[in-house]
């Protein structure tokens, strides 16, 4: 099979080549085809792929593209890793919020919400042009913010769309460390949103150990949540990273302002990660990258391409269409939750009743998702205040309006209506 990455010069293409290394009896991928708008480090990574690729004696072939027609043309998948704007960008959405006393974060709040406008035109175009040339193929989003990239794509009438994370996955082999087990025994209760998501019941061969690892095991499952153990007892569900935003969100700010935010750790390390793939001797994935971010996005990617091209019917968490699966969200809301991939495509497996204190913040931010939508498609100022209104992490309206100018400000390069 073919694979298309665009973004093929991202810092992860290497996550992805190790996993293919390791997974190649699972999955015959005969080319690589990298694309990418920046010839530079289009080399480096090709470069860097085809001594991963050598050294673990795969016989795929990495192909290098700065146009997508030609990259995208005859493959069977096209995983799509995009960040609109570089790490400066980001910078920007984790830095403006916190003039407001607002959390800076690139997938999440203000800083999300920069992101999607610029991210959701080029994903729209990308779609497009991949379908324009190659209709049957399937288009992974491993783009952030992922489930409105997601929603945008479906709404659009692609339909041969999966938006995925790792955030599942990652859980799984945590969850597999403390209890010194296989993780193919482990199937996870995971509900939610993209970056908005809880372990409701983590199975063990069919039995659920959730009480056991919030028990015993609290003290080591508690610090993946960036929460106090004692707090995740309270809540009787494990939820994401991400979740700690919304729990302890002045305290989260209070960090940032003292410490620095993410990005400026993540530009050092990608500067450091380019000049380890541009020296020849470096024949595997630095250790580094571990730091970059991403934990596991090989196996999930690759695991769903391969149930994508069987048709296995193997369970995935995944992003997709709601339907029916949360009956207090709207039938073309994305969510993220498990479900069986076929030929055809994820569907979601069922869902329990969700409980009101996590269904009402599922519910506030998917409104909030709903918004910042409409601004990305149809831009306006009054479209970004509401979507900033409506977002439970900035929601006061002299604040919601100081954000809008602030980002569009910043962000003016890659928005044409806000010229």
């Amino acid at each position: 099979m073919k694979l298309t990455i665009v973004g093929g010069g991202s810092t992860y293409t290497p996550e992805l080549i190790d996993g293919l290394v390791r997974v190649r009896d699972r999955l015959d991928v005969s080319e690589v085809a990298l694309q990418d708008v920046s010839a530079g480090r289009l080399d480096v990574l090709a470069a860097m792929s085809r001594r991963m690729l050598a050294v673990g004696d795969h016989p795929a072939v990495v192909t290098t593209h700065t146009g997508l027609a030609p990259a995208a043309e005859g493959a069977d998948v096209v995983l799509v890793q995009l960040r609109v704007g570089g790490q400066a960008a980001r910078l920007q959405d984790e830095t403006l919020p916190l003039r407001c006393d607002c959390l800076g974060q690139e997938t999440t709040g203000a800083g999300g919400l920069a992101k999607a406008l610029r991210t959701v035109p080029v994903m729209l175009d990308v779609a497009e042009r991949v379908r324009a040339v190659n209709p049957s193929a399937w288009l992974i989003d491993f783009t952030n913010p992922v489930g409105i990239v997601t929603r945008a794509l479906l709404q659009a009438g692609h339909r041969r769309v999966v938006g995925l994370c790792s955030a599942a996955v990652v859980f799984q082999r945590h969850f597999a460390r403390v209890l010194d087990v296989d993780p193919s025994r482990l199937a996870l209760d995971h509900v939610g949103l993209n970056h908005l998501t809880w372990e409701r019941r983590v199975l063990l061969d069919g039995e659920d150990v959730l009480p056991r690892l919030l028990g015993e095991y609290g003290e080591k499952v508690a610090p993946a949540t960036g929460l106090p153990v004692d707090l995740v007892r309270r809540l009787g569900t494990v939820p994401s990273y991400y979740l700690h935003y919304y729990y302890a969100h002045d305290e989260v700010v209070a960090g940032q302002k003292a410490n620095g935010v993410r990005a400026q750790e993540v530009m050092e390390i990608e500067g450091r990660l380019l000049e380890a793939y541009a020296d020849p001797s470096v024949t595997a994935k630095p250790e580094l990258l571990t730091r970059r971010g991403g934990a596991f996005y090989s196996e999930a990617a690759l695991d769903l391409m391969a149930s994508l091209r069987d048709g296995d019917g193997r369970t995935h968490v995944v992003n997709l269409r709601n339907g029916s699966a949360l009956p207090f969200l709207s039938a073309d809301s994305v969510i993220e939750v498990p479900a069986t991939v076929g030929a055809d495509g994820p569907v979601a497996l069922p869902v329990a009743p969700v409980e009101p204190l996590l269904s009402g913040l599922i519910a506030h931010v998917t409104a909030y998702e709903h918004l910042a939508l409409e601004a990305a498609v149809h831009g306006g100022r009054d479209r970004v205040f509401r979507a900033l209104l409506a977002h439970p992490l900035v929601g006061r309206h002299a604040v919601a309006d100081r954000l809008t100018d602030s980002l569009l400000e910043a962000n003016r390069a890659y928005l044409p209506w806000a010229a």
